[in-house]
């Protein structure tokens, strides 16, 4: 190891440039001449190796004789994916335990180690299940795994999955929350965790809980909570103290997944069979409560934190989102929902078992601009009773239609799965997939039609191609989109105008090249305005959204509150910022760099989307910040106020504290 790594840092000292492919030959050579297995040096390991040699045994170190700038190029050498840091913020993906779902939906599957559409054999579900679903846990093993990898992890964004956040007790969730900003807080790594849950807890068997490789997780099914209603075909089942209790083993497990698979059980009944009486998860839900003041507590720790919290994403359903449950979302520190949307095809949406109406995905849509969410919606083609033509016309409509278009959509077809009612119908021949083309050329489509304010973040699940029965299972199928999508644009000339496609990523950027342009839309509750930062190629390089309230609509929302006992978040003459980013490579806080985000284009967003609120009419003006970056807000100006951070608007349209 200690070789490759001097001959890089060689290489570097004359100025050549190391890519992956000498980086191979350097591994190759330096195995043939050990008589060892070339995987032993592989890339990965290489990074680990340097931290764990700098860290441990600071003499050998020394002499290598590694300049700040020279650390900087050998770092960007080991790095493994960089991409994952390309937006500048690294992504910790944590997963909810196993829980009811409210929803009943043709084509999700029901895996019983999992919640609800969700499989164990997902990247991220996999992480969870070995930390026995525990939150602090799973940001252990993230942070380690990230900083191995060569990526800065000084500003994170936590993306909480599981289904319908919703459907979970609140003290679970506050739980849920306060451990993550914990884990965060106290820099945990997979060697030194702070979590009560790994302690005192055993198995039906009375082993005690592990880190890893544990068949029960901490966890409880002790109760259900109130906004979940059993499905049609759980009614009769009962759930809590009552359900006859199952040992939670591989083999139970097993053959209750073939039960809901076969049809004979609903996935909320297994649930039920599975956890309802487990001694183990009852006794976890002991330590699985918390109060808003502790969770408080440890996002003003994060606020200046060395892991800090630069966004938080929850995912629900529409028909869940209520001016109530957003204030409770907020306090918590959300910024971002993910919503499962799927179709604004009425039809399409009975067809497929989602019962929800248009109408509250329309008023979900309202509620989150109002409350100031960045708005990820979950959007599928190749549903049961659709069409190629029918899903472009559909995904046309949510783009352009005044009561939708999103900010960010997973885009993703429709995939068989074998624990799925889809099953069925597939084997009546009542469903098929798209072949190749039809579906790529439907993606195709619908990236041209996407805003410059929309970003399609995603295009397939992280299902393996083994748990896909049919349907597409290749995990390139992005890259097969935008290789075609290319050479289409080459051919008529039409322009990709969606974020993810123009990022400049990695790319270093001329800033004295960059122009600030302007795009307005209008949606029923909001004016809307979408700075960016654009090169003359148009590549993005930094974006700003700005929500600029239609008075009806915050007064509507107001009353709506008061009625139920809540004070109003917002008040009319309040413009709102929902999101400001700005990429390049993530680096630590207070690190300089080349890219653009260290030349001030955030600052310089934040003031024109003042000035523009204060030309609409607009006296103040929120911001939804996070909670690691209400200390870059107060900077600008910013004071803390309720659920937002706000500043007044001088007549100039600058900021103005006070």
């Amino acid at each position: 190891m200690e070789e490759i790594i001097l001959q890089i840092l060689d290489a570097l000292r004359r100025g050549e440039t190391v890519d992956d492919r000498a980086l191979v030959k350097l591994v190759h050579a330096q195995a043939r001449r050990a008589g060892g297995d070339k995987r032993a040096f592989a890339k990965r390991r290489l990074l680990p190796f340097y931290q764990r040699v700098k860290r441990e045994d600071p003499e050998r170190w020394a002499r290598w004789g590694i300049t700040p700038e020279l650390e900087e190029g050998l770092i960007k050498v080991l790095r493994m994916k960089p991409r994952r840091s390309a937006s500048g913020v690294a992504t910790i993906t944590v997963i909810t335990k196993p829980w009811p779902c409210s929803g009943s939906c043709i084509f999700c599957p029901s895996d019983v180690r999992m919640p609800k559409s969700y499989l164990a054999d997902e990247p991220a579900c996999a992480r969870a299940e070995q930390a026995c679903f525990d939150p602090y846990l799973q940001v252990s093993a993230r942070l380690t795994a990230l900083s191995q990898m060569g990526h800065a992890t000084d500003k994170i964004e936590l993306i909480v999955l599981g289904g319908t956040w919703s459907d979970y007790p609140a003290e679970y969730q506050i739980w849920f929350m306060r451990e993550l900003f914990r884990a965060l807080n106290d820099d945990a790594t997979m060697d030194q965790s702070g979590s009560p849950a790994r302690v005192g807890f055993s198995d039906e068997s009375g082993a005690a809980f592990a880190p890893s490789g544990s068949s029960a997780s901490p966890a409880s099914f002790g109760r259900a909570s109130a906004s979940v209603q059993p499905d049609s075909s759980a009614a009769s089942a009962s759930f809590g103290p009552a359900a006859a209790p199952a040992p939670l083993d591989p083999v139970a497990t097993e053959a209750v997944q073939r039960e809901v698979t076969d049809g004979h059980l609903s996935y909320n009944q297994a649930i039920a069979q599975l956890y309802g009486t487990s001694t183990a998860w009852q006794e976890a839900a002991r330590v699985q409560c918390a109060t808003m003041d502790e969770l408080e507590h440890e996002q003003l720790r994060n606020e200046t934190a060395r892991h800090r919290v630069v966004g938080l994403v929850i995912e629900t359903r529409p028909d869940a989102i209520t001016p109530e449950a957003l204030v409770n979302i907020r306090r918590m520190g959300a910024t971002k929902i993910q919503m499962g949307v799927q179709s604004v095809d009425q039809r399409v949406l009975d067809a497929n078992g989602r019962g929800i109406r248009v109408a509250q995905i329309e008023r979900a849509f309202s509620l989150l601009r109002l409350f100031g969410f960045k708005i990820h919606a979950h959007f599928m083609v190749n549903l049961l009773d659709s069409t190629p033509e029918a899903d472009r016309l559909d995904y046309q409509r949510f783009v352009a239609d005044l009561a939708f278009q999103p900010d960010e959509v997973k885009l993703y077809p429709c995939a068989l799965i074998e624990s799925s009612r889809l099953r069925g119908r597939y084997e009546a021949g009542e469903w098929r997939p798209y072949t190749e083309d039809e579906l790529v050329s439907v993606l195709i489509d619908d990236v041209l039609a996407t805003p410059a304010y929309c970003r399609v973040s995603r295009m397939i699940r992280d299902f393996s191609s083994g748990d896909i029965m049919a349907g597409n299972k290749k995990p390139n199928l992005r890259q097969m989109v935008e290789s075609r999508l290319r050479a289409r644009c080459e051919q008529t000339g039409e322009r990709v105008q969606e974020i993810r496609f123009r990022e400049i990523a990695t790319s270093e950027v001329d800033v004295r090249a960059l122009r600030l342009e302007v795009v307005p839309y209008e949606t029923p509750a909001t004016s809307e305005r979408f700075l960016q930062w654009v090169t003359p190629e148009g590549r993005i390089a930094g974006f700003l959204r700005l929500s600029l309230p239609k008075a009806a609509a915050v007064e509507a929302l107001a009353s709506e509150l008061r009625t139920a006992g809540c004070e109003p978040p917002v008040q009319p003459g309040e413009a709102m910022i929902r999101e400001v980013h700005v990429y390049g490579m993530a680096a630590r806080v207070g690190e300089e760099g080349g890219a653009a985000q260290h030349h001030g284009l955030g600052r310089k967003l934040v003031e024109r989307a003042c000035e523009l609120a204060c030309e609409a009419g607009y006296e103040r003006i929120n911001v939804i910040s996070a909670v690691g970056t209400r200390e870059y807000y107060r900077h600008l100006g910013f004071y803390d106020h309720g659920l937002y951070q706000q500043c007044k608007i001088r007549t100039e349209g600058m900021l103005h504290h006070g």
